[in-house]
């Protein structure tokens, strides 16, 4: 043995005696806790032999998405998962992200109150836009009518009877212009919910706001831009799944270049959970999309941090309501987990996954339709209990036609409310350590886990579109609520019980053809006024560069800066592109 050697060793003896009692402290902890787990776990057991005696009522013990609830939680629960305080919850604005995406939360800044709000014409939407905003609104969502939604301009044939009667028509930038006339797109965020043809309402936009004398890089706010949801759920598509990802990611680069404040996608799960999808699919086949646009974005090259920290999320917010809070909980650690491990995010701003989200517009009912201002009130706390960072309440009367003036300020208040009255926004993550939501946090992030290998192994999300495996899946579930519903075995307030037979119908906005008059006259004088041909040549670099697999953000723009209509953009792609069709008898 070395003389250093020797002289280490009485060394590391005296540091193992001085470590010893540490060590036996720590043990005798363990031990401890161990016995405190085993006497806890007796005690649950005697707890449950006296529980299973006592009568029950006559009541269906599942959460809205058919998962079973637990008559109790404890510590025991936790221990199960192998609950860690650091690796599972975390401060807020750290990694995992599950105690919300930023540091302070709601005590630096309340969540954006955003109201869905668009009918009838441009101009008529305007006014409605100031009103809300004078009431409070903190941000603009423009509802967009059928034909926009399909890339189909007011004056088509397929546009008729359908204009301005869900949302705002839009068929050029001089539309867009009078939409947001008076209303400064450097200061008031913007989101539109639309995506088959997005980037060219992105485009109308961008356009309008230079003619506001607003640069790109100062206009804020989102746009859907989710067509892999558009093939799951709500089918509003154009193109086929391949070129439609491709304008996705065109609308990555450009925007990550030239409009830095702006949300070039807002992947979204609302639509997929209107169409029946239980909580646990709608975060795992909405994260799975997400995936899936990161990889596409890496493909093309870029580098995940240069695009990643633009990406939003849009969530529904359903009745049930801590399934709804462990949902928001469980989406912000996955997503967090994902980005950093299987692409190499670094930038924390990657890892925070920030969203939109939307009371349920499913859960409303015709019948006694004054019981949505309840239900929406519910649903909006779980929102904010969730750490949502922008709120839409529906309008108690949505399921009947698009929310008057009153009731659309009615929805607005319930928020205002929440922010301002309960007290509700002043602790961060309120709910943290709960037995209950901890555990249900863990049920749901486990779940989609397990989803997520699901959709892997039948070939990924694409793959899954095209042999109707989405649209199966969630119509299986949608069934499944259905007939409880029918059989009563789920309660629905006012519609299979608690029924009243006076009449309790309600005033509504009605939405006449005077909108599809008025946009037939503007697109003719728009094509009276315009220089055809720098549209043409406009029109003809657009399929040029769809056809060499360039970015199609430059050529849409200029199209549009030329006032190209919707529909003549989007038969020039389609000519390119074509059709999806939708797989049948899945």
């Amino acid at each position: 043995m070395s003389t250093v050697e020797q002289e280490a060793e009485p060394e590391a003896a005296a540091d193992e005696a001085e470590g010893a009692p540490e060590r036996e402290a720590l043990e005798e902890e363990v031990r401890r806790k161990r016995r405190e787990l085993a006497e806890l776990e007796r005690e649950l057991e005697e707890w449950d032999e006296e529980y299973d005696d006592v009568p029950k009522r006559d009541a269906n013990f599942t959460s809205v998405s058919g998962r079973e609830v637990q008559p109790l939680h404890t510590p025991l629960d936790l221990e199960e998962a192998d609950f860690d305080y650091r690796e599972d919850l975390g401060f807020p604005g750290e990694y995992p992200f599950t105690r919300g995406p930023y540091r302070s939360m709601y005590r630096t800044k309340l969540w954006t109150m955003r109201q869905f709000s668009g009918f009838a014409t441009a101009e008529e939407t305007n006014e409605r836009y100031k009103y809300l905003l004078d009431q409070g609104q903190t941000g603009l969502s423009v509802a967009f009518d059928f034909p926009t939604l399909m890339g189909y301009d007011s004056d088509s044939g397929r546009a008729e009877g359908e204009v301005g009667k869900v949302g705002v028509a839009i068929s050029s930038l001089a539309d867009m212009e009078t939409l947001f006339d008076g209303i400064p797109l450097d200061e008031v965020s913007v989101s539109m919910t639309i995506n088959g043809p997005a980037m060219m309402l992105y485009c109308f936009l961008l356009a309008a706001a230079e003619k506001q004398g607003v640069p790109h890089e100062e206009v804020r706010g989102t746009i859907q831009n989710d067509v892999l949801k558009e093939f799951m759920a709500q089918h509003a598509w154009i193109f086929p799944p391949e070129p439609a990802l491709k304008i996705v990611a065109d609308t990555f680069e450009w925007s990550s270049r030239n409009a830095p404040k702006f949300h070039p996608i807002s992947i979204s799960g609302y639509h997929i959970r209107e169409a029946g999808a239980t909580a646990a699919q709608e975060l795992a086949y909405t994260l799975k999309n997400g995936f899936t646009y990161v990889e596409k974005g890496l493909e093309r090259g870029l580098d995940v941090d240069d695009f990643a920290p633009r990406l939003s999320f849009f969530w529904d917010v359903h009745n049930d309501f801590f399934e709804e809070i462990a949902k928001f909980r469980a989406a912000r650690r996955i997503w967090a987990r994902h980005m950093r491990e299987e692409y190499g995010a670094e930038d924390p701003r990657s890892l925070r996954l920030r969203t939109h989200a939307q009371t349920a517009g499913v859960t409303l009912t015709a019948q006694q339709p004054h019981n949505n201002i309840v239900r929406v009130a519910y649903q909006a706390m779980a929102a904010v209990l969730g750490g949502t960072q922008s709120l839409h309440t529906n309008a108690m009367d949505e399921t009947l036609a698009l929310p008057t003036e009153e009731t659309a300020r009615i929805a607005l208040r319930t928020q205002q409310i929440l922010a301002h009255e309960t007290g509700v926004p002043n602790s961060i993550d309120p709910l943290a350590g709960s037995y209950y939501v901890e555990s249900l946090t863990d049920e749901l992030e486990q779940e989609a886990e397990e989803i997520f290998e699901e959709i892997d192994q039948i070939g990924g999300v694409v793959e899954g579109i095209r042999s109707g495996y989405f649209q199966q899946q969630i119509a299986d579930s949608s069934r499944r609520h259905q007939q409880e519903v029918e059989s009563g075995e789920r309660t629905i307030v006012g519609v299979n019980d608690f029924q009243v037979e006076e009449d309790t119908s309600i005033d509504i906005l009605k939405i006449g053809e005077d909108a599809g008059r008025t946009q037939e006259r503007r697109l003719a004088e728009l094509r009276e006024r315009r220089d055809d041909a720098r549209v043409r040549e406009a029109l003809d670099r657009l399929r040029e560069a769809a056809e060499e697999d360039e970015n199609l953000m430059p050529p849409t723009l200029e199209a549009v800066r030329a006032y190209a209509t919707l529909g003549e953009l989007r038969q020039t792609l389609e000519d390119v592109y074509g059709r999806f069709q939708e797989p049948v008898g899945f």
